[in-house]
């Protein structure tokens, strides 16, 4: 390895430091400086760390526009989502990031204010302008089959909702599939029906859990009670909990997200039924805190880091030339088994 050439006075040139400037004062060729701009492989990491050090202490700064005009991308994946105030968006959101990084790409997010046509078709036109390769677009889809929503020409695009269908490039999680699992272990457990506690009337996430609710009744020969619906929250959660804690008849009930089910406990608790003894509670999340709920909440946990992982995968591979595929893939979920469901009391209804 070459000596490194004295190093110049801070401060000096910083504004017009080349990669000629970094090579020569790291000691290596304008190649290898190339390499480590670019976060290729190749390059031990001695050498790596020398470019490194030279890059900042010339405050050389790698042109990201002219590399992306040299290579055609702009290693960048756009994300339209339309609210973060659920815990599936935060979390997917988290977990698409991570997983570009990993790639070597970064997350531009374009937040929707409200979910409208014009809102959506807003961000699509602000794609052009931020210069992105791909979009994973995390909201209702009903929305992109707008007439009046153009995607831009070459910018591929992955959708994380089930009921897309085939014409786009979809992942998520097996939200039907989940809420049989939770209805099956109530109907196993012996309890007569399962009452649910749905999540809001406009969230097509929570149409198909109410939808697969229904259904496994069906299957099972069992008459589905009223459906009692909440927005998400735990607040909400407990205004339902305090109608479903009145009624004698109910002693399960699958809740669409575990926030709503934490104010169900609550509310359940303040009258005076009893979690499981007299009613019995399951989730969908199984956020971090579950297990801490109390009594702690059985519930279906959704791998959120998996479809993460899945919708970069499958943008990457949309960008290559012959990336045309389409189809769903679904993330299955895994029942977690705590204290909140529990058999029905002898003599309950």
């Amino acid at each position: 390895m070459a000596e490194r050439t004295p190093a110049r006075a801070p401060g000096r040139h910083r504004a017009t430091a080349s990669m000629a400037d970094v090579a020569r004062l790291a000691g290596v060729s304008s190649q290898t400086v190339s390499r480590v701009s670019n976060g290729y492989a190749g390059v031990n990491e001695e050498t790596r760390q020398q470019v490194l050090e030279a890059m900042k202490e010339l405050g050389y700064r790698p042109n990201s526009a002219a590399r992306a005009l040299k290579r055609g991308e702009f290693r960048t994946i756009g994300v339209i989502t339309f609210t973060l105030s659920t815990t599936g968006n935060v979390r997917t959101l988290e977990a698409i990031a991570t997983s570009a990084a990993a790639e070597g790409y970064a997350v531009t997010l374009l937040p929707v204010a409200v979910p409208t046509t014009d809102e959506v078709r807003g961000a699509f036109s602000r794609l052009e302008e931020l210069a992105v390769d791909a979009v994973i677009v995390i909201m209702e889809v009903h929305l992109l089959d707008a007439a009046t929503v153009k995607l831009p020409p070459h910018v591929q695009v992955v959708v994380v909702d089930s009921d897309a269908g085939d014409h786009y490039t979809v992942v998520d999680t097996d939200q039907a599939g989940g809420t049989r699992t939770a209805v099956q272990h109530l109907l196993d457990l012996g309890h007569e029906t399962v009452w649910h506690l749905g999540g809001p009337a406009d969230s097509f996430a929570a149409q198909r859990r109410a939808d697969a609710w229904r259904a496994a009744l069906a299957e099972a020969g069992r008459t589905p009670p009223p459906l009692v619906r909440g927005d998400w929250s735990a607040e909400s959660g407990y205004r339902a909990g305090l109608e479903l804690a009145a009624r004698e008849e109910c002693t399960a009930v699958f809740a669409a997200n575990d926030q709503m089910a934490l104010g169900l406990l609550r509310a359940l608790h303040e009258r005076g039924r009893r979690v499981p003894e007299d009613v019995s509670v399951i989730g969908f999340d199984d956020i971090p805190e579950a297990g801490s709920f109390l009594p702690p909440l059985t519930t279906l946990h959704q791998d959120f880091a998996e479809v993460g992982r899945l919708c970069v995968q499958a943008v990457l591979r949309k960008m290559r030339p012959d990336g045309s595929e389409r189809g769903t893939t679904l993330v299955p979920t895994r029942l977690v088994l705590r204290d909140s469901t529990a058999p029905p009391r002898t003599g309950q209804p």
